[in-house]
């Protein structure tokens, strides 16, 4: 939809399809009062009331609802909005939306009640995709750090970087337009600034690798020889007997993989011991080169050995394979040994010994910074337009340090404020804002 299109109201179920208690159905625009009050017995609608009555269609009772009147602009959408609360069958769901369709409503596309949110100001782009974020969580960690993007942090911290990058601007075009009565500002003066703003910039940019593995996950795969408790890490890190576990060489043959909820959600692998032995099967054979290949895959790799045997050559030969991977050294079977070598955490998969101070070492080893640290996440577009500020502001530090122009360091300066435009959404094409709530789902 042309985002300069007169607005239609729009309807859509914003519950989960299937039994339950409640259903929800939402309509948004300028005919949301007309429409209920053609299907509702109990209209009259005054604001902060909500009513119980019935939804009706030729004289027959379709269910028992209570409905909730939002009048604009002190809605979700920033228009006049209602909900009907109803029972939380299939059927009577699919009844009231298609009554509301029949009365002058369209369905919905993907996120539209939240792109009109966005469209009528009630909340900037990076507020607007926070919601996609909070919908999406795959762990609590994510669900908090994402309300704290819809409460507005990040949008407040980006505003803080254009008013500086503004001011910078607005001194420098007061000397080139009216030089007669302003003195263009001094060079140390815009290289101060400039790397002030830089600063600004690299702080918010330092939490991304961590907001993207937040979004994204991270994988984690086991990786030893046989037979030195692969399986049994993976069991105990997860709390339940997902892998098979014997004394018998080679009993997994394929690769496992459950999430692991560590703050960050993280996509753990069980694999093949790797060996290269002669009496090797053909299967085992194959779970081996699964074993590599989910080995150059991880993000990090643990590497298993028996600490009560010692690090042997097969297990070097296997420790060979990490060189350049990121991975920590775990040694299984502490409790049946004395023996400590450096560097190697120790643990007894089989007992649960050392296993929750195994996790806060593998979240430490997968994230960059502390997930606790962080007051708001950053997805890929939004760090690309921070990126881009940040380069236009590098150009124009290294103008500034040269003595170049001033009037072609504000070029600069103002494409770093067009980027920053970008990422709230202050300059924004149809194109990137149906590609955004593309991902959202029908009905928010």
């Amino acid at each position: 939809m042309n985002i300069l299109d007169e607005f239609d109201t729009i309807t859509a179920v914003a519950t989960p399809m299937g039994m339950g208690g409640v259903g929800v159905i939402r309509i948004s625009g300028s005919k949301a009062f007309e429409i209920i009050e053609k299907i509702f017995s109990n209209p009259n609608f005054e604001r902060t009331k909500f009513k119980h009555g019935y939804i009706m269609e030729n004289g027959s009772i379709i269910d028992e609802v209570i409905v909730l009147p939002f009048f604009a602009p002190n809605s979700y959408t920033g228009e006049d909005v209602i909900e009907i609360q109803c029972h939380g069958g299939v059927q009577v769901i699919k009844n009231i939306l298609n009554l509301v369709l029949k009365n002058g409503a369209r369905l919905a596309e993907k996120g539209e009640f939240t792109k009109r949110a966005f469209l009528n100001k009630r909340m900037d782009l990076s507020q607007a995709e926070s919601v996609a974020d909070i919908i999406h969580s795959k762990t609590s960690d994510f669900a908090k750090i994402s309300m704290k993007n819809l409460s507005g942090v990040l949008k407040e911290r980006i505003n803080e970087i254009r008013n500086d990058i503004f001011e910078v601007l607005s001194r420098i075009t007061a000397g080139i337009d009216f030089p007669d009565d302003v003195r263009e500002p001094e060079y140390d003066y815009l290289i101060s600034c400039f790397e002030n703003i830089i600063s600004q910039i690299d702080k918010v940019l330092k939490g991304a690798n961590t907001s993207n593995i937040f979004r994204q996950g991270a994988s984690v795969a086991i990786i030893g020889k046989p037979n030195v408790g692969k399986s049994s890490l993976f069991n105990a890190l997860l709390s339940l007997d997902r892998a098979i576990v014997t004394d018998i060489a080679g009993t997994t043959r394929d690769v496992l993989r459950e999430t692991l909820d560590l703050g960050i959600p993280v996509t753990l692998v069980d694999t093949a011991g790797i060996r290269e032995d002669e009496e090797v099967s053909k299967v085992e054979r194959i779970g081996i080169e699964y074993s590599k290949q989910s080995l150059d895959e991880a993000d990090l790799v643990l590497f298993i050995y028996d600490a009560s045997k010692g690090l042997d050559e097969d297990d070097r030969e296997v420790l060979k394979l990490l060189e350049n991977k990121n991975h920590l050294v775990i040694a299984n079977k502490a409790d049946l040994t004395d023996k400590k070598d450096d560097g190697a955490i120790y643990i007894s998969a089989l007992k649960g010994l050392g296993i929750e101070a195994l996790k806060e070492e593998l979240k430490n080893k997968v994230c960059d910074i502390n997930p606790e640290s962080l007051d708001f996440v950053t997805n890929t577009r939004q760090q690309e337009c921070l990126r881009k500020a940040r380069n236009a502001i590098e150009q124009a530090l290294l103008a500034a340090q040269l003595r170049e122009l001033q009037d072609l360091i504000s070029i600069d300066v103002k494409s770093a404020i067009l980027a920053l435009d970008e990422l709230t959404g202050e300059l924004i094409t149809d194109n990137i804002l149906d590609n955004i709530f593309e991902n959202f789902c029908i009905g928010k």
